[in-house]
């Protein structure tokens, strides 16, 4: 545990200051472009490009496969050298194409994502995706390398290095409003605009990846382009990767249609750049939290599953969900009653705080649900099972897809108004990540023959109990403080202030109930946070 636990310690303290440069980089880039205008909309789906078509060719080969994998290829003769070397130099033959052939077809993509946009706005959108698309290449040689330390027992790097990215951003988008003014300065984009604001977006992630590769040396692995590709197991990658490639390839699928719909949003109201911002917000506890215990727990239980350590897997799940569990639990009470305060440092009025908010409370519903199916789904990942995942994310990705829809309808109707259709859409992903969790942990029970719900469901009960006071004394510290029409929502700044006194209040009474009802939880988690501490090992 010790070793999970100053693993977990450093992703986390890393995961920290990477999400709050993250916050400000989005602060600014807010204050570049606006966060209901057509430019912020037309840069948020040229970005987010380069991210899905990377996802779908290696996100979940990476997460699912690599590090059971090289796990395995460590006991190889060599140490894995051989494996390792092939499997970068074939990484990065597919990820060189796939870049190159996304970029020619940036018009095409930008035209299935946002089908809505006008001329003017698909032609900005395009522009941006010549300079967004190449990060493919990049996220993907980070996210090999970054899995192959994990792998390693090397945690750091991969977890700290994107904060030099948004430190590059950061600079890069203040030289934009440096020279050009902030949101609203300008309403014609020339091409110098677009190349400063989408080309730093890019840089970032040059230098983020160029970093990681100068950590390599912790591996012990001396790798060299090699073509032979068969003869060291990437044949089971290959089986592996099939039905997770599958799998994300479903998620994207789905992800196209929220976009397409969120694409109808007229300029004014909640559309896909607040999407991203509220995704944001619910992405921070689950990376602080979520990664940064469950990464270290990942390697561990693929080790057990690996030499058919069965009980000791049951284990690491229920440990591991417990856990988190604990966190999570107060981060979704937090975050939900500080939504619009939290929500108001992406937003530029009162107003847009309010409406972003609801989107904020919509993917808040499933937070807690996908801290338990990380630990599910890469429990059948450490049985080297991609095909059961691939089932229950299909079923999920299907109900997104007809509550995409069905949102769209009620706008179309008249029945939903524009300012509401991207909360709806929202809300639709989180329900149907609560069914899939409840398929999928019901499959992984059947396959050990039992996980020990009860005792974890248990434990997530009495945390929830602890919650509703701890929620109910934060929303009346939000009152307390002007409520919406109080300091927290007036300004970026205050608003991040507000956010912060809300859910320490939160918390502290949390832990306080908690106490009386003698969580037992409570002592892996003050010695974990204990880690943090200076001075503490």
């Amino acid at each position: 545990m010790s070793g999970i636990g100053r693993a977990s310690v450093l992703i986390g303290a890393g995961t920290i200051v990477s999400r709050l440069t993250g916050f400000l980089r989005a602060v600014v880039l807010v204050s570049a472009v606006g966060a209901v205008s057509a430019g912020g909309n037309a840069f948020a789906v040229a970005n987010q490009l380069p991210n899905n078509i990377y996802a779908i060719i290696s996100t979940g080969l990476l997460s699912a496969v690599v590090v059971p994998q090289i796990v395995k290829a460590a006991a190889h003769d060599d140490g894995g050298r051989a494996f390792v070397s092939k499997l970068f130099t074939l990484g990065t033959v597919v990820l060189l194409g796939t870049t190159v052939i996304a970029t020619l077809a940036a018009p095409w993509l930008v035209a299935l994502y946002a089908p809505s946009f006008g001329p003017e706005q698909q032609a900005l959108a395009t522009a941006f995706a010549y300079w967004c698309l190449p990060q493919i290449l990049f996220y993907g040689l980070f996210a090999l390398v970054g899995e192959s330390l994990n792998a390693r027992r090397v945690y750091g790097p991969y977890t700290w290095a994107p904060i030099v990215n948004n430190l590059v951003s950061i600079a890069g988008f203040l030289a934009f409003i440096w020279l050009f003014g902030p949101a609203g300065a300008s309403t014609v984009w020339t091409p110098t605009m677009i190349a400063v604001l989408a080309g730093t977006a890019t840089l970032g992630i040059i230098v983020q990846t160029g970093i990681l590769f100068a950590f390599w040396r912790r591996t012990g692995l001396h790798i060299r382009p090699d073509f032979r590709w068969k003869g060291v197991g990437l044949g089971q990658i290959g089986k592996l990767a099939g039905w997770t490639f599958l799998m994300v390839l479903a998620g994207q699928l789905a992800g196209i249609v929220q976009s397409r719909v969120m694409s109808n949003i007229p300029e004014g109201d909640p559309g896909i750049f607040v999407a991203g911002n509220a995704w944001l917000l619910f992405m921070l506890p689950y990376s602080i939290i979520v990664l940064s215990i469950g990464t270290p727990y990942f390697t561990q239980l693929s080790e057990h599953a690996t030499a058919g350590r069965h009980d000791e897997v049951r284990g690491d799940i229920g440990r591991s969900i417990r856990t988190l569990g604990l966190f999570v639990v107060a981060a979704t009470a937090a975050l939900a009653v500080a939504a619009i305060p939290a929500s108001r440092i992406f937003t530029g009025s009162p107003d847009e705080a309010t409406a972003a908010a609801g989107v904020l409370l919509c993917y808040l519903v499933s937070l807690i649900p996908l801290a338990v199916l990380f630990v599910v789904q890469r429990t059948f990942y450490a049985y080297d099972d991609t095909r059961t995942p691939f089932f229950f994310t299909l079923l999920q990705c299907a109900i997104v897809v007809l509550t995409a829809w069905g949102a769209l309808w009620a706008f179309t109707e008249g029945v939903l108004p524009p300012s509401q259709l991207t909360a709806a859409v929202a809300l639709g992903q989180s329900f149907a990540s609560v069914v899939q969790v409840v398929v999928a942990t019901w499959l992984l029970h059947r396959r050990l023959g039992g996980i020990h719900v009860g005792s974890w469901m248990l434990a997530l009960g009495r945390f929830a109990l602890a919650a509703v006071p701890a929620a109910i004394a934060g929303w009346l510290t939000f009152q307390l403080l002007g409520g919406v029409d109080g300091w927290t929502v007036s300004d970026k700044f205050l608003g991040a202030i507000g956010a912060a006194i809300i859910g320490i209040v939160v918390v502290v009474v949390y832990i306080g109930f908690l106490a009386l009802l003698r969580a037992p939880e409570l002592a892996v988690a003050s010695g974990l946070v204990r880690r943090f501490l200076p001075g503490r090992r």
